[in-house]
């Protein structure tokens, strides 16, 4: 199922989209959302650089971000993770550990 279905019929969240790395960081800091699900392969800038571009404007740097990746071997995984995405979900996303990492993030 994809994202988009899984959080129209959340009753609480709002998802807004951007197509591209850089768009998403002009999103995030005139939106200020409380969490950001980022795929890593985005066009322009991957979601490691944009993650980097986040963390360093002092604005947006407390925002929590899941990535989202196609990419399930251990070390991507782990790259991730001390890259500071707070979680590293592998496409296919399950609905019952996306709603996790969601429910994790937001009350974290």
């Amino acid at each position: 199922m994809p994202v988009e279905q899984i959080i129209e019929g959340h009753p609480t969240l709002r998802m807004l989209s951007a197509p591209n790395g850089n768009l998403g960081i002009a999103l995030t800091r005139s939106q200020l959302p409380e969490l950001i699900l980022m795929d890593i392969k985005l066009p322009g800038i991957n979601g490691f650089q944009a993650l980097k571009i986040q963390h360093e404007d002092p604005a947006t740097t407390h925002i929590l971000v899941i990535a989202i990746s196609v990419s399930a071997m251990p070390h991507k995984i782990k790259k991730g993770l001390q890259a500071r995405f707070c979680r590293y979900l592998t496409k296919p996303i399950t609905v019952n550990d996306f709603m996790k990492a969601l429910n994790d993030a937001l009350t974290f």
